[in-house]
Parts: structure tokens; C-alpha cells; sequence
């Protein structure tokens, strides 16, 4: 069998191989040496070395978009998370009809990016013009609704996370907490969440990436308005590349130091919650 298996493990995936260097591979090294060049199309590129990463770090735009990114990244990480993992402790509780109300938490998470940031818009400015004021109107009130509807979005697929965490933390060692003595807020903060934190190192690195990825919501709740003050990373380097003649270089440079942030952020915070995780 092994050997069979060595003999065909080849042909079966070959498929997936191909797959993999022409969709991923291939156009990933294409756009690292595509940001070293000025090019209209991938034919007429012409070396620029660093010129483009040089127009990068002095576009106020994409530094601005940055900061956004990363307060908003923040903000939606912690609220995502606590108000999961919250809903995750009542729902593996003795509350009834959990069924029903994990299926419902987790259904916004199946409508796709632009057609939620369409819905939410339509809800929050029909809030807003109560004030007389729409979701443009200021860019505190486009972080909010993106936060918002960020939360909404994925909350539910978080606590589904943190509840499968939850379950797996063997009964006996909460009986024994509560024999001991040892009171709910102690158990749970001594014995369930260190349990926990393999969920927790997933849930964190889900929020994280997808925080600091969002483009669709961003583009149908906002669109960067006011004045790109609620541009994100993933919309500024949109615009740059289709919507600035000349800076389709600027605009592959942008993404390959947007890939370089978010993998840096990704596995630091992978590397430091997996510390905290306990062997059961």
C-alpha cells in the first residue's frame, strides 16, 4: 500500500501542483519584479529599482490608510473576540435551544462583503439622516460602521471557534476547580481560557488577517470617503494601481510591502499566543 501509494502520490497531485504555480506562485514572483519596474502591461515593464517603494513611503495617502487599517484592525480584533468568546460561554451553557441561536450568529458570516456593506449602509445612514448627516459625513462615522459591521460579520464564525475550544476542555478538570473551591471567574480565568487558547490563537489570527485585508466592506460601506479619510490598505493600493496613470508600479509595490506587514503581524501574533497555549 505505502508503496502504491508513493508510486501515484505524483500523478494525483500534479493537478494541484499546476494549480498552485500558475494561480498562486507564478503571479506572486511576477508582482515582487513588476514592483521594481514601471509597466502599463506585463509586457512594456521597465526596470525602475527603487523608485517605486520611494514614491510609497512619501504617498501621505498610503500612510494614512496605515494608521486607519491598524486602528481599525485593533478595535475589531478585541470586540470580535471578547463578544465571541462571551457568546461561546453562554451557548455552551445550560441555556436552551443553542442550536438555533449558533445558527443564526453564525449566518452573517455566508452574505459576501459587498453585498453586506451595502445592507449596512442602507441601516446605518438610515440612522444618520435622523441627525441629518450620512456615514460620509465624518470619518469617525465610517470607522464605526466599519467596525460594526465587521463585528457583525464575524462574530458568529469566531464563536463557533471558541465554543469547539470550549467543549474540548476535559469536565473533570472544572469539577476539580469547583471542588477546591474555586469560584466561576476563577475557573474560568485559571482553568477555561488557558484551555482555550489554541481556539484562541485561531480566532485572533483569522480576525487579524481579515481585519487588515478588508476590501469589499470598505468599498461599498465608504469608499475612503471623506477625502479617503476611511481608505484601508487594501482599497488605497486598489485605487493606486487602477486609478493613478503611471503608478501601477507604485500601486504592486504597495501590495508587496502590505503582504510583508501582514505576514510579519500574523506570525508574531501566531508565535506569541501558541507560548500561552497548554497541553491538555
Amino acid at each position: 500500500m505505502i508503496k502504491s501509494l508513493k508510486r501515484y502520490f505524483p500523478i494525483f497531485a500534479l493537478p494541484t501542483i499546476i494549480a498552485f504555480v500558475v494561480a498562486f506562485l507564478a503571479p506572486f514572483i511576477m508582482g515582487i519584479y513588476l514592483s521594481f519596474t514601471e509597466f502599463h502591461t506585463v509586457i512594456d515593464a521597465s526596470w525602475v529599482g527603487l523608485k517605486n517603494y520611494s514614491l510609497l513611503f512619501s504617498d501621505e495617502g498610503f500612510m494614512d490608510a496605515l494608521w486607519f487599517t491598524v486602528k481599525f484592525t485593533v478595535v475589531s480584533v478585541l470586540t470580535i473576540n471578547i463578544l465571541a468568546f462571551g457568546l461561546a460561554l453562554l451557548l455552551t451553557g445550560t441555556i436552551k435551544g443553542t442550536n438555533v441561536f449558533r445558527t443564526v450568529f453564525f449566518m452573517p458570516n455566508l452574505i459576501g462583503g459587498i453585498v453586506l456593506g451595502y445592507i449596512w449602509l442602507s441601516i446605518i445612514n438610515s440612522v444618520l439622516y435622523q441627525f441629518g448627516v450620512t456615514i460620509t459625513y465624518d470619518p469617525k462615522y465610517g470607522f464605526w460602521g466599519l467596525v460594526i459591521l465587521m463585528n457583525w460579520q464575524l462574530i458568529g464564525y469566531m464563536m463557533i471557534i471558541y465554543i469547539a475550544g470550549i467543549q474540548n476542555v476535559p469536565s473533570e478538570l472544572i469539577e476539580a476547580a469547583q471542588i477546591d473551591g474555586a469560584s466561576r471567574w476563577q475557573t474560568l480565568r485559571k482553568v477555561t481560557i488557558p484551555l482555550v487558547m489554541p481556539a484562541a490563537t485561531i480566532g485572533l489570527f483569522l480576525t487579524l488577517t481579515n481585519s487588515f485585508k478588508l476590501f469589499d466592506q470598505n468599498l461599498a460601506l465608504t469608499n475612503g470617503a471623506p477625502a479617503e479619510s476611511t481608505t484601508m490598505l487594501a482599497l488605497d493600493i486598489y485605487k493606486t494601481f487602477y486609478g493613478r496613470m503611471g503608478w501601477e508600479g507604485v500601486g504592486q509595490a504597495k501590495g508587496v510591502i502590505f503582504f510583508i506587514i501582514v505576514g510579519v503581524i500574523a506570525l508574531t501574533q501566531v508565535a506569541i499566543t501558541r507560548r500561552k497555549e497548554v497541553e491538555m
